[in-house]
C-alpha cells in the first residue's frame, strides 16, 4: 500500500481530522507511532514514515502514542485504518475473522482453511494491503483493545488481559513491558475512565466511527424492526439480548456524538468473548464505513444520488447481530410488510427462544434470546401462522446451517455469496441479496426486485421502474449499490416503509 509522503505530511501538519485512521505516523526519532491529529509537536518530515495501519507500525517496532491513543482512532478494528476500498476480498474476510478473535484461539493454518487460501498467499496479500502479517494484526488488535479497556474501564487488569484475547497474564505483561517499557498498571495510573464502571460482568466502552453518523436513521431502522421480548428502543438507546455459544447476555448501544462514537454497554459473564461481541457490533452498526468516499462516488453517479447523499451524509447500512437470525428475518419478510414480519418473528421468539435468565435485562423488557438453528430445524413452524412453503424454507435454512456452519459467511466474491444462498430451496434473489447486504456486509449487493426501491424511485422522480430497469440503472452506483439502496429506502417515510412489502421472492 503506497502512501504519498508529501500529501500525508501536509495532513499531519494541519492535523486534518479527515485523515484520522486512514494512516499512522511513525516517528523514527522517538520510536512512537501516532494519529494525524496527535497534539504533540509536529516532527520534521525527514523523521517520519507513514504507515497504512497500526499493525504495520507495530510490526516495524514502533509503539503506540500515549497522548493521541491510536486505539481511539475511527475505524478502530483490528487493522486500524485499512479501508475496504481496493482491498482484496480475502483480506477483508480475514481481517473480520481476526477482529472477532480467530487467531486468539487458533493458528494461521486454521484461518487459511476458513478462507480457502494457502498461508503463503495470505501473507502476500496482507503484506500488499495491510503492511503487516496476519499474526501481527492479531497482536495489534489485542494490544489496542487492552489499552482501550485500561483507559475506559475499571476492569481488573487480569480481566482486561483475557477480555482482549491474551492467553495468559504473563504474556499480557510481557507484551506491554516490551511495547511501552512499563507494566500495564502504569498506563492506568492517574487516568480517569472515559466510560463508567459497572457491576461484575458489565463493560462500558466507546466504539469510534468516521463522522458523520446518521444515528436517528439507524435507531429508526432498529425501532421499526425490534422483536418484542428480544429488542427494545427507548429514547436514544437500542438494547437487545445476545447469545454466544450458549452463554446469554445483553448489549445496549447509544450515541456519544461528542466522542464521535457509539457507547456500548455489554453485560456478559464471559469477558473472553468481548472481542467477538465488539466485532459483531461494529459490523451491525457499520462502523468501518467511510462516508466521504461513499458519498463522493454515489453523488458523482447521478443527480438523484447526489441529492440523497447530501440530505443524509452519514447514513449507514444496518447489519444484524447474528447470521441465522438475519436469514430467518429475511425469509419471514418475503412478500409481507415489516410489521407483519416482526409479528411472526415475535411469535417465533416466544415459542422457540430461550428464556433470558438475567433479572436486570428482564427489567429492561428483554425476556428471550433468538431461537437456535437446532430448535427451528426440529420445530413445526406452520403453527406460527404462515404459509407451509415459507415454514419449510425456514426449517430448510436452519438444517442447512447445521450441516454447513459457514453457509452464511461471505464468499470469495458477491457472486459466490449469492450462489450459496440461491442454492437453498425457497431462497430467491431478493432474499439472497438482503442477506448479502445485512449479514455478509457486501457493499455492492442490490435487490433490484425490491418493491420499496421501486416505490422510492417513483416518489422521487414520478415514474416507477421495472426490476430490470432498476438493475441497469444501479450499475452506475457500483461498488456501493447497498448504500444506494439504503438511501432509497430511507427516502420513504417510516409509515410508508412499514406498509411496503419487503421483497418479491415467492411466499
Amino acid at each position: 500500500m503506497n502512501l504519498d509522503h508529501d500529501n500525508c505530511y501536509r495532513a499531519l501538519a494541519s492535523r486534518d481530522a479527515r485523515f484520522d485512521g486512514r494512516f499512522f505516523i511513525a516517528v523514527k526519532t522517538t520510536g512512537i507511532y501516532c494519529r494525524p491529529i496527535c497534539p504533540a509537536r509536529t516532527p520534521k518530515s525527514e523523521n517520519v514514515v507513514f504507515m497504512p495501519s497500526a499493525a504495520a507500525a507495530q510490526e516495524s517496532g514502533f509503539r503506540p502514542c500515549l497522548r493521541c491513543r491510536p486505539e481511539a482512532a475511527p475505524d478502530s478494528g483490528a487493522w486500524r485504518g485499512v479501508s475496504n476500498s481496493g482491498v482484496s476480498h480475502t483480506v477483508t474476510r480475514a481481517l473480520a475473522l481476526i477482529e472477532a478473535g480467530e487467531l486468539d484461539s487458533a493458528d494461521l493454518a486454521s484461518l487459511c482453511n476458513k478462507l480457502g487460501v494457502g498461508e503463503r498467499q495470505l501473507r502476500r496479500l496482507f503484506a500488499e494491503h495491510v503492511g503487516a502479517a496476519p499474526n501481527a494484526v492479531a497482536q495489534t488488535r489485542r494490544v489496542l483493545l487492552a489499552k482501550q479497556l485500561i483507559h475506559e474501564t475499571r476492569l481488573p487488569l487480569t480481566e482486561v488481559a483475557f477480555a482482549a484475547g491474551f492467553g495468559s497474564i504473563r504474556r499480557f505483561n510481557e507484551v506491554f513491558q516490551q511495547m511501552f517499557a512499563r507494566p500495564p498498571s502504569a498506563l492506568r495510573h492517574g487516568s480517569a475512565p472515559d466510560c463508567s464502571a459497572g457491576p461484575q460482568g458489565e463493560v462500558s466502552l466507546l466504539l469510534r466511527y468516521r463522522p458523520p453518523y446518521d444515528w436517528p436513521a439507524m435507531l429508526g431502522f432498529l425501532a421499526a424492526r425490534a422483536i418484542p421480548g428480544m429488542e427494545t428502543v427507548q429514547a436514544d438507546t437500542y438494547t437487545r439480548s445476545i447469545s454466544l455459544n450458549g452463554v446469554q447476555g445483553s448489549v445496549a448501544i447509544s450515541h456519544a456524538a461528542q466522542s464521535k462514537a457509539l457507547r456500548v454497554v455489554v453485560r456478559f459473564p464471559n469477558l473472553a468473548a468481548l472481542p467477538a461481541i465488539i466485532a459483531r457490533l461494529r459490523r451491525m452498526f457499520d462502523l468501518a464505513a467511510d462516508p466521504a468516499v461513499i458519498q463522493a462516488q454515489l453523488s458523482a453517479a447521478c443527480p438523484l444520488m447526489a441529492a440523497l447523499t447530501a440530505a443524509r451524509p452519514g447514513l449507514r447500512v444496518p447489519g444484524n447481530w447474528d447470521g441465522f437470525e438475519l436469514a430467518m428475518r429475511a425469509v419471514l419478510g418475503q412478500q409481507i410488510t415489516v410489521g407483519a414480519a416482526i409479528k411472526l418473528a415475535g411469535n417465533m421468539v416466544r415459542q422457540y427462544g430461550e428464556p433470558l435468565l438475567d433479572i436486570t435485562a428482564n427489567q429492561l423488557g428483554l425476556s428471550y434470546t433468538f431461537p437456535s438453528p437446532e430448535r427451528i430445524a426440529a420445530a413445526d413452524l406452520s403453527t406460527l401462522g404462515m404459509p407451509r412453503t415459507r415454514a419449510a424454507t425456514l426449517s430448510g435454512v436452519a438444517s442447512a446451517l447445521l450441516t454447513t456452519p459457514q453457509l452464511l459467511d461471505a464468499g470469495a466474491s458477491l457472486d459466490e455469496s449469492l450462489a450459496k444462498l440461491l442454492a437453498l430451496a425457497g431462497i430467491g434473489d431478493w432474499t439472497a441479496q438482503y442477506i448479502a447486504i445485512r449479514q455478509q456486509r457486501e457493499p455492492d449487493a442490490f435487490p433490484a426486485g425490491d418493491v420499496g426501491l421501486m416505490q422510492a424511485i417513483a416518489r422521487l422522480e414520478g415514474s416507477r421502474p421495472s426490476a430490470k430497469q432498476l438493475s441497469e440503472r444501479a450499475l452506475a452506483w457500483r461498488p456501493w449499490r447497498a448504500y444506494a439502496a439504503q438511501h432509497l429506502w430511507q427516502s420513504l417515510t417510516s409509515e410508508a416503509a412499514v406498509e411496503t412489502p419487503l421483497g418479491m421472492d415467492a411466499a
